[in-house]
């Protein structure tokens, strides 16, 4: 068991308190902190909100959230006790000055030397006014931090205007502007794989690694989230935080150490060698699609618009090629997928090796397929390394793909903690890498928005996929057109490779 370090005591303040992130996310995860004896009991979490409720009704609200995410075996009693006695809740209009605002005031001016956690989950159009009120009523201290949920923005216009917003009241060192994928185990762990393994280094380059594919992929719809994401869509949704950010893990420089702005340079230096989109070369390196109806996990499912009741051109699916310019990535495709209503939820990166560049062995000793590395992002995280082994016994030389696995539940057996218990603790302690710096948003921002102009210019929708697919047949073409396959049935592949027995000579 991994020794857990108790943070400083604190106030947390989240706006939106009442939403579904903070209901489904951010009180399971602030729960879990108090059983584990990581939060002081000294802190307090105070709830705000625009809904009229008192203390009791928001603890039942936040019961019942709790009950769903987590169960009755983590919502004991005890632990329930705890929490509650620490959580209050303020009703107020973020926007406007008000009593709640003079109520949070008074009741954050009784520990002005404590720390301040701020958390906005709310829409961004709510960032500036919440910062204008906090500077007002003189809550921003020199220990207060304020964490902003993606997207920052719907563009990189947009996105400017909220970090200017967000700046003129906080530093750039009390701004924590999360992503939940960074703040995952098995996230941090392509650090470790890297940079703590000489084996992996030295072979992390474009003379060894034929391609990379990143996939994110979810089993659900919409799940009532109908006006921001049809507002939004997969590529404003996914791929300019999570999938960028996992690619900037797999393709930065080692840092010169972990500090944060270290670590964050290096992603940055990322995002500025991608191979920008040319308007006109968009529909033949990125595919956008739609679900239609479909079978997911053996339910019929409705498509896109029929759940949310009216036409749209919204993407639920978007598939990419993107490319860096530099010397250790040049000619290195990265391949990134994402899409709602898929066959299974998982998130995995795959690294694939070029062949051996000569076979030595009889095609009677079996397929030789090149080696892989396959990152567990969810779920059953883990890494799984392919190799080509001999087959045991006598009759010849027989070749068969192996799996070396390493699971961190078996590994390590023990709950690795949610994404955003990690995050919010760093928040806490002031510990900035794990986020994401002003520059690398708006860089992420500018690379994206070729592709939404010529979206915007093209009349043609989205392609249409059955939920239940792995999307539209054009991912499919997008990389088998360069003589390479998506990642799906690996373990198919496996069992269908079955070494043919060569006869002795």
């Amino acid at each position: 068991m991994a020794q857990i370090i108790p943070v400083q005591p604190f106030n947390g303040v989240v706006f939106g308190a009442n939403g579904d992130l903070s209901l489904r996310k951010l009180m399971p995860a602030l729960l879990r902190r108090f059983r584990d004896g990581q939060i002081p009991l000294e802190s307090r979490i105070i709830g705000v909100a625009r809904t009229e409720m008192d203390r009791a009704a928001f603890h039942a609200r936040v019961h019942a959230a709790l009950q769903a995410a987590l169960g009755p075996e983590e919502c004991t009693p005890e632990a329930l006790s705890l929490f509650f006695a620490r959580l209050f809740y303020i009703p107020l209009n973020a926007e406007v000055p008000g009593p709640g605002w003079s109520e949070l005031a008074t009741m954050l001016g009784d520990a002005p030397e404590r720390i301040r956690v701020f958390y906005l989950a709310t829409a961004p159009n709510l960032y500036g006014p919440i910062c204008r009120n906090l500077a007002d009523f003189r809550l921003v201290s020199g220990a207060a931090r304020v964490v902003v949920e993606k997207p920052i923005g719907h563009d990189l216009a947009s996105a400017r205007a909220i970090n200017d917003e967000i700046g003129r009241i906080f530093a750039e060192r009390q701004i924590f502007r999360i992503d939940h994928f960074l703040g995952k185990e098995t996230v941090q762990n392509l650090m470790a794989l890297r940079f703590a393994n000489s084996i992996f280094e030295r072979l992390w380059t474009a003379d060894v690694v034929d391609h990379v594919q990143i996939t994110v992929a979810e089993s659900v719809g919409i799940e009532g989230r109908t006006e921001y994401y049809d507002r939004a869509g997969a590529l404003r949704d996914m791929v300019q935080n999570h999938l960028l950010q996992l690619l900037c893990l797999l393709a930065m420089e080692p840092p010169i150490s972990l500090d944060a702005d270290a670590v964050r340079d290096e992603k940055l230096k990322v995002l500025r060698a991608l191979r920008p989109f040319d308007v006109h070369e968009v529909e033949q390196r990125v595919v956008r699609g739609q679900y239609v109806q479909g079978v997911v996990e053996g339910r019929v499912v409705p498509g896109y618009q029929t759940e949310i009741g009216r036409t749209s051109r919204t993407e639920t699916f978007v598939a990419l090629k993107a490319e860096l310019r530099s010397w250790r990535w040049a000619g290195v495709p990265f391949y990134m997928r994402t899409g709602k209503r898929m066959p299974h939820k998982v998130s995995e990166v795959v690294v694939q090796f070029r062949d051996v560049p000569f076979s030595l062995f009889p095609r009677e000793s079996g397929a030789l397929l090149p080696n892989k590395l396959i990152v567990r992002l969810q779920p059953n995280e883990g890494m799984h390394l392919y190799l080509m082994t001999k087959d045991p016994g006598p009759g010849g030389m027989r070749l068969r793909p192996v799996k070396l696995n390493i699971s961190f539940t078996e590994a390590f057996g023990m709950r690795y903690p949610d994404a955003y218990e990690r995050l919010l603790m760093d928040a806490v302690r002031g510990n900035t890498t794990l986020f994401m710096r002003r520059d690398e948003v708006e860089a992420a921002w500018a690379w994206v928005e070729p592709i939404l102009s010529a979206w915007e210019e093209n009349p043609d929708p989205p392609r249409a996929y059955p939920a239940g697919s792995w999307g539209p047949t054009a991912a499919i073409a997008l990389i088998e057109r360069d003589g390479r396959t998506w990642n799906e049935e690996w373990e198919e592949q496996i069992a269908a490779a079955s070494p043919i027995v060569a006869e002795r000579s």
